[in-house]
């Protein structure tokens, strides 16, 4: 007999909300987590509704506090390591040695982001180092922001981010790949481009105070949007022979599954959109498809 109905790996909020749906559906559930979300340095939570402005730590606090009074779903705070799916069943095995097996498997192991090596930028990443001006964007409504990116994707961006404010200077750390098009277009909106090679990033706590550059200036401002790239946490996807999209996300479909039978996926590791609403959601609907698996299986 398996130990579990379903394995979660991951406790941050896709992993949080599949525990609780199947929590509430009498399933026997074990929740894997190292406690080391990737939003644990951003200061406030937005767009989520009725707890917009709120800490991470303290949503996910609240979430595992109202999860694990479902008494059949339990945490441990173990590392996944590896995974094999067998017989119908998939076999986990933790840094700790331990090993558990369960018919249902949820990867909600988010992604790793991939910083420069910039000084300054990890520090500031999440405080004042932004990604999403749908999560951050108006707390620096009008004030001074740099866009740091370079042809279209930096032409694309900073459009985007001049939704928030008109103080805006794209950096492209270098020479300028705009068309002629694309240039015309920030000149007409006042959107400065400064190709000099970017040095560091002067910051107090994480809060930005300006972007230093090669040549020895440096240009006042509040925050900076940058996009970098990213990895998958863990190598488990892989080890159970998981299709990935192009841009690197885990490859579902609109129910969270997998190509693998009995295989789920939600969260991050997923999807670009990138906020603690769609993980919810996401999560939620994994935990319901996975019970419904569960019961089908059962009446067959």
């Amino acid at each position: 007999m398996p130990d579990f109905n379903a394995i979660i790996i991951g406790g941050s909020y896709a992993g949080l909300s599949a525990a609780m749906a199947l929590g509430r559906s009498r399933r026997r559930v074990l929740l894997l987590d190292t406690g080391r979300p990737c939003n644990r340095q951003t200061p406030h939570s937005h767009n989520f509704l009725t707890q917009d402005g709120a800490t991470p730590a303290a949503l996910r606090a609240q979430a595992l506090a109202q999860t694990l009074q479902y008494p059949t779903v339990e945490l441990r705070a173990e590392e996944a390591v590896t995974a094999t799916a067998v017989a119908g069943c998939f076999e986990v095995g933790t840094a700790t040695g331990a090993s558990y097996t369960a018919p249902k498997l949820l990867l909600a192991t988010g992604v790793i982001d991939l910083l420069p090596a910039l000084p300054g930028f990890a520090e500031c990443w999440g405080i004042s180092v932004l990604h999403c001006p749908y999560c951050h964007g108006y707390e620096v409504g009008d004030q001074r922001l740099g866009v740091i990116g370079n042809g279209d994707m930096g032409f694309e961006f900073v459009r985007l981010i001049h939704n928030w404010s008109p103080r805006l200077t794209l950096f492209t750390d270098g020479p300028a790949t705009l068309n002629p098009a694309q240039q015309q277009a920030l000149v007409r909106h006042g959107i400065a481009v400064v190709e000099t090679p970017l040095a560091g990033i002067a910051h107090t706590q994480g809060q930005l105070r300006a972007m230093q550059l090669a040549d020895g200036t440096a240009h006042p401002l509040d925050a900076v949007f940058a996009r970098v790239p990213f990895e998958q946490a863990g190598t488990l996807a892989r080890q159970l022979g998981c299709a990935f999209t192009e841009m690197g996300h885990v490859q579902v479909d609109d129910m969270q599954r997998t190509g693998v039978p009995g295989l789920f996926a939600a969260g991050d590791a997923t999807t670009p959109f990138r906020a603690v609403s769609a993980a919810v959601a996401a999560g939620g609907k994994a935990g319901a498809i996975m019970n419904m698996e569960l019961i089908a299986e059962k009446f067959q």
